[in-house]
């Protein structure tokens, strides 16, 4: 398979295009000090992020139907969670949930 140099110039485009959304803010923002309230709210972006995850993965959106819930993930979720609040320790979630995840893929 042979890639013209259109394609080649327009994968680099894109990249660059993608890459600096994501670069450019830690750029600009390493040398000025932010305001207590615009840190505050800043700290509140993992968290809003992990949420909209879990709940995509929770909640199935079917073609024209309403959505409904993956109750396999579901079931994972809430040993992971209870693990999560108990340790306080995102490798030993991680791990966990992966495990609860395999079991419940292996035998439901």
């Amino acid at each position: 398979m042979s890639v013209n140099v259109t394609t080649l110039l327009i994968l680099a485009g894109c990249s660059i295009v993608t890459w600096i959304p994501r670069v450019a803010p830690f750029l600009i923002v390493r040398n000025v000090q932010l305001p207590e309230a615009v840190m505050k709210w800043l700290s509140f972006i993992p968290v809003c992020i992990l949420t909209a995850l879990v709940a995509g993965s929770v909640i199935d959106n079917g073609n024209g139907t309403l959505p409904t819930i993956n109750w396999q993930v579901l079931l994972a979720l809430i040993p992971t969670l209870l693990i999560a609040l108990w340790k306080k320790s995102l490798l030993i979630t991680v791990i966990f949930g992966i495990v609860v995840m395999a079991v419940l893929r292996n035998f439901t």
